[in-house]
């Protein structure tokens, strides 16, 4: 009788790819300059200031699995991954350390950000070597030349995005110079979809695929990343601060033009909205002006579709089957979490 084997579950998948990445992650961290060494250690949640071993909690480790199952997809191993999942994981944590810094943000997955715990021109200098460490772990591994041309790219993306968002601060939430929903998703493309869209393919292009089949996992984590944003912000307004580690309201009193907020200020229910936005200890009620002028349901609406999109372009591509499966059931959860 043959028995027919479930498929893992999104949280499987993620812990089989962490346990894959992690000592090659820890091997390569471990060749920077001690102290430097330590403060990506504390970053990651390895250690404590001063480095005594913690176990803290990390991110989920999302971009080393797109990498890790890119590999997969192109029927290879996912060892073979494992170089641009180090890669891409050692990039993410450059830029935390560096956001945290742009942002003024003092806490980081409820722990001191490491430009509080270790002071700006240390976390500085550890996010610089983080990147540096990227660039040398893939240009070491097979096919590295192209890989880092790859990487570069998303790179110059992830700050043109950067710069955008920076800078979307600084404009005014009404008239001609207002952001507009058309920006915001070309700034969440290269903030945040350029890094998973890289991951997918960089894992594919280390495991031999083609150069269609990696740009269709490119752009498939870009939607992913768009998707990954929106719910990030309606998280941002509206999220438990114990599961998203940032007080609650924390995006509307920085006046981020977040996608919630942007779609609320087309409705004529929100006439009102601006003069909250402007007053930060007004944050609750800014929040309830927005989600009554649709500005919640129309953000995660967005996700949904730039989800769907993702879906569409990774069935059109052929890949290993389990793979795909993966790829697809990580896009559902990511899209669609803790709200």
């Amino acid at each position: 009788m043959t028995t027919i084997q479930a498929a893992p579950s999104t949280s499987e998948v993620l812990l089989r790819c962490r346990e894959l990445v992690q000592p090659a992650l820890r091997e390569a961290v471990g060749r920077l300059h001690p102290w430097v060494a330590e403060m990506a250690g504390y970053s990651f949640g390895w250690c404590e200031v001063g480095g005594a071993p913690a176990a803290a909690p990390g991110g989920k480790g999302v971009r080393q699995a797109l990498a890790v199952l890119g590999a997969e997809a192109a029927g290879a191993d996912g060892r073979a991954g494992v170089p641009a999942a180090v890669a891409v994981e050692l990039v993410h944590a450059f830029s935390l350390l560096h956001d945290d810094i742009m942002d003024g943000d003092a806490t980081r997955r409820r722990r001191p950000a490491v430009w509080k715990a270790y002071g700006t021109g240390p976390a500085v200098l550890a996010g610089d070597a983080l990147f540096a460490l990227a660039v040398e772990t893939l240009a070491i591994a097979p096919r590295g030349a192209g890989a880092v041309r790859l990487l570069s790219a998303a790179l110059a993306d992830l700050v043109h995005g950067q710069a955008d968002d920076l800078l979307f601060a600084t404009r005014p939430w009404t008239g001609p110079e207002r952001v507009t929903p058309e920006e915001y998703r070309s700034m969440a493309e290269g903030k945040t979809g350029a890094l998973l869209g890289c991951a997918a393919a960089l894992g594919a292009l280390l495991g031999g695929a083609g150069e269609a089949t990696a740009d269709a996992l490119d752009r498939a984590g870009r939607q992913l990343g768009v998707a990954f944003q929106l719910v990030d912000d309606v998280l941002g307004i509206w999220g438990d601060p114990a599961v998203t580690g940032k007080p609650v309201g924390g995006d509307l009193r920085q006046r981020k033009k977040t996608y919630p907020v942007l779609a609320a200020l087309g409705s004529p229910a929100a006439r009102g909205l601006p003069a909250l936005l402007d007053s930060p200890d007004r944050a609750p009620e800014a929040a309830a002006l927005i989600e009554a002028a649709g500005g919640r349901a129309a953000a995660l609406a967005e996700a949904r579709a730039h989800t769907a999109t993702a879906r569409t372009l990774l069935s059109q591509t052929p890949l290993a089957t389990d793979a795909a499966g993966n790829l697809l059931r990580l896009l559902d959860v990511l899209a669609g979490r803790e709200l």
